[in-house]
């Protein structure tokens, strides 16, 4: 079964053509970060505007890549929630077109569920039941996946996202937007231990997360450094701010792996490219005995592969939309 999936959630146009859910035939992806770059993060209205300049184009593009016609096309996966809510209208509306014109089913996928489902992709033998720990720019969860379209939040953040964090706290160390990518190699300069940042809990509540005050230490630590002239150890504070991160997310997943009795864990994301929680994750699987499995790093962030690969998930359970479907800037990952 051959899937045509659209991914247009935040700054990133991505159109894939996948195979029963495991193999990607094409992968196209047209990103805005140079754009967005100028300002700092993602300017919403941008990011909608440049989908709609480049869908048309890299659908045709990934189907090329892909040596498909439209006649080969099965069905249309598409991200319907969550993201930018003017952004994922774009490929929703795209998709719907594709749908109808082609006569073809309309499968509506969850963008964290692709995510995980990224995994599916690099690791053949992977299947539920496993844990994920899902960690992006938006969302901080901890998912027990029973099955490909039965999952379950078991821990999330209460406030800000880590991957945000780590886009605020690169911009207060001078470093470009996308900020994680560079703030990985900053703090690969220093074994840190320099900065004592907080590590929040939340109460009655073991497995949820909060990144606020970890995100606002940082930011008064450089401002303070700034204002009285005083030397900011910026490779440290980029390393000491990811161990924090780490520190944050490691232990929760091995807690909920304690409470689930499950014998896999399954990183998605684009912070899962981190190279700290990486090796922190290993590490610690290691300790426990449980297999770990970390996306390739080209499958972290945003992509439309990973849409497909979930869609024929969802298309096997029966999950399919009509030309009603709306988008949604949040939604559950169990809905």
């Amino acid at each position: 079964m051959k899937i045509l999936a659209f991914e247009s959630s935040c700054d990133e146009t991505a159109v894939a053509v996948v195979e029963d859910g495991r193999r990607v035939l094409s992968d196209a992806i047209a990103s805005q970060a140079d754009m967005h770059a100028l300002y700092g993060g993602v300017v919403p209205e941008i990011a909608s505007r440049k989908h709609v300049e480049a869908i048309a184009g890299l659908t045709e593009q990934a189907l090329r890549d892909a040596d498909c016609t439209r006649a080969d096309i099965d069905a249309v996966a598409v991200t319907y929630a969550p993201g930018l809510i003017g952004a994922v209208l774009v490929g929703l509306s795209f998709a719907k077109s594709m749908a109808y014109g082609l006569g073809v089913p309309l499968i509506p996928v969850h963008h964290i569920r692709g995510h995980i489902a990224a995994n599916y992709l690099a690791f053949p033998e992977l299947e539920p039941p496993f844990l994920a720990l899902a960690i992006s720019g938006g969302n901080t969860l901890i998912v027990d996946v029973r099955d490909y379209t039965d999952m379950e939040i078991l821990g999330a953040t209460r406030d800000d996202a880590a991957g945000e964090c780590f886009d605020k706290a690169a911009r207060v160390l001078g470093l470009p937007y996308p900020g994680g990518k560079p703030l990985d190699a900053l703090a690969q300069e220093s074994k840190g231990g320099v900065y004592q940042l907080p590590h929040a809990k939340v109460d009655g509540a073991p497995l949820d997360m909060s990144f606020s005050g970890l995100k606002t230490a940082v930011v008064n630590l450089a401002h303070h450094a700034e204002q009285v002239g005083e030397p900011l150890d910026r490779a440290a504070l980029a390393r000491d701010f990811a161990q924090a991160v780490s520190d944050t997310l490691v232990p929760r997943a091995m807690e909920a792996l304690r409470q689930t009795g499950r014998k896999v864990l399954v990183a998605a994301g684009g912070v899962a490219a981190n190279s700290v929680i990486r090796g922190d994750l290993e590490r610690a699987c290691a300790r426990r005995g449980c297999k770990l499995y970390l996306p390739p790093l080209r499958l972290c962030g945003d992509n439309g592969a990973m849409i497909g690969a979930q869609g024929y998930y969802e298309y096997l359970a029966g999950h399919t939309a009509g030309m009603e479907l709306n988008a949604y800037a949040t939604r559950d990952i169990a809905d």
